[in-house]
């Protein structure tokens, strides 16, 4: 028995997905669950609150916890107290019950970063590709208290643990904070509508350098594989599609696909929050055309995330050896992760 927590997010829904066609049973965690995914036991309960959890929990016994949710504060000090609490709080309901076997933790590539407050700033810039082995940083990370929440009740309790570190995550979701595919989507269609070609809105070393994304059905595809592999058990792993590409390749195959024209790098870094900012009207007009599901286009885009990703000053890709070494070999191209999430999107009407 499976419990997803964070099962409306992108990772988590596509996880649930993932595991319900493997027959697991599956019980979704959120604070506003829906029923989205046929086959899922959705649960509302926040996390914030032991009571709230042991009421939700109370006739709930999972053996395997993914964890895949996070909330995001406003400063590293915040995010530390709440999102270690999450977990603190989460696994000592459980630890009445006695039958979970595995914890499964889901981070990412700030692991090797920084966190938001000193993301990839120089002086903390990593050597890449990013290896698992690579010390933590010294600096306040919320990923770190994570771990190390998980690490010390596995003791006490006996279960089993892996942590999954995936760079960014393509896939389907609506409403999360970290979603480039569906931003580049929804900007996409708004410069269409407007004829403007698709402004590369990063660094020069992200549009020159190597890079690598993770798609979702890639992710849970490893976080099931690790939780049901005795000898990946108690490791940490990288996650990506398993191919890298450079971004002036990608960029205008995106532009392509929506036939609009695109700009590459010029000289300077043009954050899409400052042009999406001024876009809701578009976007409303947008919707009302096509009969389009979302009218808000905050809900869809996340502009901020993608600018931190794509603004970073080098280049970014992780290695998959240890996985790998061990038995994992699913593969995706990266194209297809972007591609195929547009190609969902128009089918949803989610962008036209």
């Amino acid at each position: 028995m499976a419990l997803v927590v964070g099962a409306t997010g992108i990772t988590g829904s596509n996880l649930a997905l993932k595991l319900i066609e493997k027959q697991w049973t599956v019980f979704g965690l959120s604070r506003n669950p829906n029923n989205n995914v046929e086959g899922l036991h959705p649960i509302a309960a926040d996390l914030l609150n032991e009571e709230s959890l042991a009421a939700a929990l109370k006739d709930i016994s999972p053996t395997h916890v993914f964890f895949t949710t996070w909330m995001r504060n406003d400063t590293e000090e915040e995010n530390i107290r709440i999102n270690s609490a999450m977990i603190h709080n989460l696994l000592h309901i459980l630890s009445f019950k006695k039958t979970v076997q595995h914890v499964s933790l889901v981070t990412g590539l700030k692991h090797y970063l920084g966190p938001f407050d000193a993301y990839a700033k120089a002086g903390t810039l990593p050597e890449t590709p990013l290896r698992e082995e690579m010390p933590r940083l010294d600096l306040p990370n919320f990923y770190y208290s994570q771990e190390d929440e998980i690490y010390k009740v596995a003791l006490r309790d006996g279960f089993t643990w892996n942590v999954h570190r995936p760079h960014t995550v393509i896939g389907k979701t609506i409403g999360n904070a970290m979603n480039m595919g569906t931003t580049l989507a929804v900007y996409a269609s708004i410069c269409k509508k407007e004829g403007l070609p698709l402004i590369w809105p990063g660094s020069e070393a992200q549009w020159n350098g190597l890079s690598d994304v993770t798609d979702a059905g890639i992710l849970a595809e490893q976080i099931i594989w690790a939780a049901t592999t005795p000898n990946a058990w108690k490791e940490a792993f990288n996650i990506t599609n398993g191919d890298v590409f450079r971004w002036k390749w990608l960029w205008p195959q995106i532009a392509q696909w929506f036939d609009i024209d695109f700009e590459g790098y010029n000289g300077e870094i043009r954050p899409l929050e400052g042009i999406l900012n001024e876009k809701q009207s578009i976007w409303t007009e947008i919707a009302k055309e096509n009969q389009l599901v979302e009218t808000n286009l905050y809900t869809l885009a996340s502009a901020w995330h993608t600018d931190l990703d794509l603004g970073r000053p080098l280049e970014v890709m992780t290695d998959m050896s240890k996985s790998r070494q061990l038995g994992f070999s699913v593969y995706k191209s990266t194209k297809d992760s972007f591609f195929d999430l547009f190609t969902l999107l128009r089918n949803d009407q989610i962008i036209p």
